[in-house]
C-alpha cells in the first residue's frame, strides 16, 4: 500500500508496523520501547576487570590508610553520608588518576564505567553536588594527613628512602580573568595623591571653621570620621538642609561632607587592597589569593603576564612526596616553609636537597646548614662563570686577587681594596645577612675605570662573606661525582614529574578558586600521580630504582 504525503504519494510501501511506530508515543522512560536486549552473564563486576588493573591497587593500598581526620570532618548529629567517605575519596582519588577533574564528570563516570561501580561496591552513584561538597567541606581537613600516608606506604614498600629530595617549582595558571588585575604600585600611588587632596580639604575647613583638625597616613579613617562628626554637628546647629537635583545649589558645608565621604570610601577600599596584597605586588580581582605572574612562553612565542600560583614539589625515586601551593613569584622564599612541612607531616629529614639556581640564597643555606642537610643547590653563577666573557671581565669580584690575612682585594690595575664599613641586608622574610664593603685606594687615574665601575669616585665593593663561603661548599658538591648524579636526577625527575602532570595529565590550569581549594585540587592531582607511578613500575619491574645511573662515557 501507498501512504499520502504532503506533496503526492510515497515512492516506496510502507508495512503496518511502520505506520504503528511513527505513531507511537515517546515518553521519558526508555525502557518502555523495547529494544530487544537483555541480561546476560557474568552479572559480577569482578570478572569485567582485568587482573593488573590499576583500581584494584588503589582500592587496595586505600583500604589501609587511617580515615580518623576525614570522619572528623563530618559532624556527628545530622543523617547518615550518601556515600561513605572513605569510599567517596576512593572515587575522586581513581578519578584524578584518570584525568577527570570535573564533578559532573566524575559523576558521570559512577554511573557508566564499570571501574568506578566496583570501588561504589554496591552503593548508589553520589551526585555531582555531593562530590563537589566532599572536595570543597570536608576533604581539605584530612588531604595532608590522607597524602603523607601514600609517601610512608612507599616507605614502607622500600620505594622511598628519604634521602635525596629534588625540589621545584612552576607556575599554574589560575581560574581567574587575566585583565582583572590590582597592582600595588598604582594603589601606592592613587592613596598617597588622595592623601594630599585630604590634606588641601582639612586646611580649608579649619580656615573655615577654625578648628585644627589634622590628618596622619596610618590615622585616615579616624580622622575623616573625626571632622565629619564635627560638621554633622554643625549642619544640626545652623539647620542646613542638604538638597539635591538639577537647580539646587549646594551650601560649602554640604560640599564639604560629601567630599569627604568619598574620600573615607576611597580609604576603605585602599585599605582592603593592602591587606590582600599581604607581601604580593598584585592580586586578582576573580580570584584574590592569586598573583600575576609571568608565565613561560606559548607556541607563538608570547609571554603574558597572568593571575597564577607557584606550585612547589619536592620528588624522590620519581614519586611526589612533598607539594605546596605559595603565592611568591619566586622559589627563593619557598624552600624553607616546604621542607618544614614535609618535615611535620612525615615527621622525617631528608638528608640532601637537590636544586636550581632559583633557591639559592644565604638563608636557605643558613637553614640547610642548621638542619644538618646538604644542599646540592647550583649557583646562580654557574653558567655565566664557564664563558670566556665573564672571565675577561676584570669588574667581577671573581677575577680579582683576595689576600684572607689582610682582608683586601687586589683590582685589575693592581690597586689595593680594604674594608671600609659593614652594613646589613633584610630580605623579604626578614632574615639579615651582613655584608662588608671594600673600596679602592684611589681610581682617580685608572685607564680601565670606565669598564670597572660608573661610580664617579673610588670603586666599592659589597661582599657577603657568609654567602660566598656557603655558595662555594654547593659548588663543590655538585661537581662531584655523586652531585653530577643528582644534577642529572633531579632533571629528570622533578622535571619530568611537571612534563607528565601537564602534558600527560593535561593540567595547566586550575579549575577551583582560592588557595585552600586549590592546595586541595593539587594535592588529588599529586595523589593519583603517585599510585599511577607505583602501579607502572610494578608492571615494568622497576621496584626499587630510586636514581638513574649515570652512562659511562666513551
Amino acid at each position: 500500500m501507498y501512504v499520502k504525503q504532503k506533496y503526492g504519494l510515497a515512492k516506496e510501501p510502507v508495512s503496518w508496523y511502520n505506520l504503528v511506530m511513527r505513531t507511537k508515543s515517546y515518553t521519558k522512560d526508555y525502557t518502555r520501547l523495547r529494544s530487544g536486549n537483555q541480561l546476560r552473564l557474568p552479572l559480577n563486576l569482578e570478572v569485567l576487570i582485568p587482573e593488573d588493573d590499576s583500581v584494584r591497587l588503589l582500592s587496595h593500598i586505600l583500604e589501609e590508610f587511617d580515615y580518623t581526620e576525614l570522619y572528623k570532618a563530618y559532624s556527628p548529629k545530622g543523617r547518615k553520608p550518601a556515600v561513605e567517605p572513605k569510599t567517596l575519596f576512593k572515587v575522586i582519588a581513581y578519578a584524578y588518576m584518570n584525568n577527570i577533574y570535573s564533578s559532573r564528570r566524575i559523576e558521570q563516570a559512577c554511573r557508566r564505567d564499570i571501574n568506578f561501580m566496583w570501588l561504589l561496591n554496591g552503593q548508589a552513584a553520589p551526585d555531582h553536588t555531593t562530590i563537589s561538597r566532599f572536595r570543597k567541606q570536608f576533604l581539605p581537613r584530612a588531604l595532608d594527613h590522607l597524602f603523607y600516608q601514600l609517601v610512608n606506604y612507599l616507605h614502607d614498600c622500600g620505594e622511598i628512602e628519604f634521602e635525596n629530595v629534588f625540589v621545584d617549582g612552576t607556575k599554574i595558571e589560575a581560574n581567574a580573568n587575566r585583565y582583572t588585575f590590582v597592582w600595588k604600585k598604582a594603589v601606592v600611588k592613587n592613596e598617597a595623591k588622595m592623601l594630599t587632596k585630604v590634606e588641601t580639604l582639612i586646611e580649608r575647613i579649619n580656615q573655615d571653621y577654625e578648628a585644627s583638625f589634622t590628618v596622619t597616613k596610618d590615622s585616615v579613617l579616624e580622622d575623616l570620621n573625626a571632622v565629619l562628626n564635627f560638621l554633622e554637628k554643625q549642619r544640626v546647629a545652623l539647620g542646613i538642609e542638604f538638597v539635591y537635583g538639577k537647580g539646587r545649589r549646594k551650601s560649602q558645608l554640604q560640599r564639604y561632607i560629601e567630599q569627604l565621604q568619598d574620600f573615607y570610601e576611597r580609604q576603605q577600599q585602599y585599605n582592603i587592597h593592602n591587606e590582600l596584597f599581604d607581601g604580593r605586588n598584585s592580586y586578582s580581582k576573580t580570584d584574590k589569593d592569586a598573583t600575576f605572574m609571568r608565565l613561560k612562553d606559548d607556541h607563538m612565542k608570547n609571554a603574558q603576564l597572568k593571575p597564577a600560583y607557584n606550585v612547589q614539589i619536592a620528588v624522590e625515586a620519581e614519586y611526589i612526596t612533598g607539594a605546596g601551593i605559595f603565592q611568591e613569584r619566586t622559589d627563593t622564599t619557598t624552600l624553607i616553609p616546604l621542607l618544614e612541612m614535609m618535615e611535620q607531616n612525615l615527621g622525617r629529614r631528608y638528608q640532601n636537597v637537590i636544586g636550581d639556581a632559583g633557591y639559592e640564597s644565604e638563608e636557605n643555606y643558613s637553614y640547610l646548614e642548621s638542619k644538618g642537610i646538604t644542599s646540592y643547590i647550583k649557583p646562580q653563577s654557574y653558567e655565566r662563570s664557564k664563558k670566556r666573557s665573564f672571565k675577561k671581565d676584570f669588574s667581577k669580584r671573581e677575577n680579582m686577587l683576595y689576600d684572607p690575612i689582610h682582608d683586601e682585594y687586589t683590582c685589575h690595575n693592581q690597586k689595593k681594596l680594604r674594608k671600609v664599613g659593614t652594613s646589613y641586608r633584610s630580605s623579604a622574610t626578614g632574615y639579615r645577612s651582613e655584608i662588608t664593603v671594600y673600596e679602592c685606594e684611589d681610581c682617580s687615574d685608572c685607564p680601565v675605570k670606565e669598564k670597572c665601575t660608573r661610580a664617579k669616585g673610588n670603586r666599592r665593593l659589597w661582599v657577603a662573606k657568609k654567602f660566598i663561603e656557603q655558595r662555594q661548599r654547593s659548588l663543590e658538591n655538585i661537581t662531584t661525582e655523586k652531585g653530577i648524579c643528582l644534577r642529572m636526577n633531579r632533571s629528570i625527575q622533578v622535571e619530568g614529574a611537571y612534563g607528565v602532570l601537564k602534558s600527560d595529565y593535561n593540567f595547566r590550569r586550575f579549575l577551583t578558586r582560592g588557595k585552600n581549594n586549590v592546595k586541595t585540587e593539587f594535592m588529588l592531582l599529586c595523589f593519583g600521580y603517585n599510585v599511577n607511578k607505583f602501579h607502572s613500575k610494578i608492571q615494568n619491574e622497576r621496584l626499587g630504582m630510586t636514581l638513574h645511573e649515570l652512562k659511562a662515557s666513551a
